[in-house]
């Protein structure tokens, strides 16, 4: 091709159409805009609730309020800083129990079976632990604490045996009976023993049978870990363990509780503790 008509070709006003106009988008409908609107809301709400529960308690806390806080929280959501500084978690609880069992026509007294130790062998060398490995701590912990708040009047009212009739009403009054004007509040403990003897209800009903148990007790202990002053020292011991002394209680169960699920769960481990 000549060079004239290579450059009559590069002159040539070649005329280029205009783009096309770009497709509209569809504007949202209003119920996604809905489904958005509340996915937003429920994000807002998840990380404020994980923030005041994380947090050292304030003000705050009482704009949802503490029960709406708890209701929210746990037990999928709980969560707290205490592995950090500047009180770190520093001890073991343990909740055992027993119960008097009836066996051939006569009541027997069995021996003690930790729940913590079943529960914890759910969660050992488990890379996903079920959250039933750690029932019994919680529950134990929550009961150790509110005990230690009572003075030692009201301490020994819970050491003595509850095992007839409404014995949460008789154990009230044998607050309300103590001497001195100055005594703790015993409502906060009242809500952990209940709880506590509802926790061991089950798990005497899984291990020795629903239809066999009279009475169970339970048995609190916290044992603190080597002090940080003694960590390098080699012939360092724990502390010896401290208990919360309670006496027997009449079994105890919730209004819709399976105690056939529990014991499915409880009962297949502890016998897989016992080869």
């Amino acid at each position: 091709m000549s060079s004239k008509t290579e450059t009559s070709l590069i002159d040539e006003d070649v005329s280029v159409p205009d783009a096309a106009p770009a497709a509209s988008r569809p504007r949202p409908t209003w119920w996604v805009k809905l489904i958005a609107l509340a996915a937003c809301l429920l994000t807002l709400w998840h990380v404020g609730a994980s923030f005041l529960w994380i947090a050292p308690y304030s003000a705050l806390r009482e704009i949802p309020t503490q029960k709406v806080l708890s209701g929210y929280m746990l037990p999928m959501f709980g969560q707290s800083w205490s592995v950090f500084a500047p009180e770190p978690i520093n001890g073991d609880y343990h909740f055992n129990v027993r119960a008097v069992i009836e066996k051939d026509g006569e009541e027997v007294e069995t021996g003690w079976v930790s729940a913590t130790d079943v529960e914890l062998s759910m969660i050992r060398y488990n890379l996903f632990p079920p959250r039933a490995g750690i029932q019994s701590t919680e529950v134990a912990s929550g009961q150790m604490n509110a005990y230690n708040k009572l003075n030692a009047q009201q301490q020994a009212v819970v050491a003595l045996d509850y095992d007839e009739g409404e014995w949460e009403e008789w154990m009230l009054r044998s607050f309300d009976e103590l001497e001195g004007d100055d005594n703790p509040d015993p409502t906060a403990y009242m809500a952990e023993e209940h709880l506590s003897t509802a926790y061991a209800t089950q798990v005497a009903y899984a291990i020795w049978g629903a239809d066999a148990v009279v009475k169970v007790q339970y048995r609190v202990s916290r044992q603190n870990v080597v002090p940080f002053a003694q960590r390098n020292d080699p012939d360092a011991t724990r502390p010896e363990p401290t208990f919360s002394t309670t006496g027997w209680r009449l079994p105890i169960e919730e209004e819709g509780q399976s105690r056939e699920d529990f014991a499915d769960v409880f009962r297949a481990q502890f016998e897989r503790t016992q080869r």
